[in-house]
């Protein structure tokens, strides 16, 4: 992996995946809607490439532009909206299609560990992005690409600790951010979890 193009990389968890990434000596190539979202120590280290990930000509443009990328990283969000949308697995099956026809297979895609539970344990003001996160999980899981659905639960603001990763359960009910970030990098090389839905959380330990 030494190339990988970011989706969702000016929010919160994504720019702690665009900085491990860098830390890491990858290149990275960034999608971003407008230039005041793109943080300032991003600019001169990042290939930034300016389009919305609900159009599939500005994602193609993004994963095959100036030479394929060898990964992909999903973070989309809703910037704390909660109402009906379709724009989180739009952009999903634009990546998809866009890889697909890029010849690109890995990519990891972040959705919430609410997947994990049984509807009437996720508050109701979550039902309707709920349904839009299974719409992205469809859509992943029947891509026959090399994908690493990561479901965190809670997203802290704090620094990195160490971290669980299982697959098809919540092993916790909070993950730093930068944790969350440094698995979303990490498990594009991490071939046990391709194919796998990852539950992550903090360690006990770190508690």
């Amino acid at each position: 992996m030494q190339r990988i193009a970011v989706i969702g990389g000016t929010g919160m968890t994504g720019q702690c995946v665009v900085d491990y990434a860098l830390e890491k000596g990858l290149k990275v190539r960034l999608l971003y809607r407008t230039e005041p979202t793109i943080p300032e120590r991003f600019r001169g280290k990042v290939q930034l490439v300016q389009g919305d990930a609900t159009k599939l000509e500005d994602v193609k443009n993004l994963i095959e532009g100036d030479g394929a990328v060898d990964g992909v990283c999903v973070i989309l969000g809703t910037r704390n909206k909660l109402e009906a949308t379709t724009e989180l697995s739009r952009g999903t099956e634009n990546v998809i299609t866009a890889m697909k026809e890029a010849k690109i297979t890995k990519f990891s895609v972040v959705m919430s560990s609410f997947l994990l539970r049984p509807l009437n344990e996720v508050p109701a003001v979550f039902h309707k992005l709920n349904e839009e996160h299974q719409r992205m999980l469809d859509l992943t899981k029947t891509s026959g690409l090399d994908y690493i659905a990561i479901l965190p639960p809670h997203i802290a603001d704090e620094p990195g600790t160490s971290y669980t990763v299982v697959h098809d359960e919540a092993p916790g009910r909070l993950v730093s951010k930068d944790d969350l970030g440094k698995f979303i990098v990490d498990s594009l090389d991490q071939p046990e979890h391709y194919g796998r839905v990852c539950g992550i959380a903090k360690s006990a330990k770190s508690n």
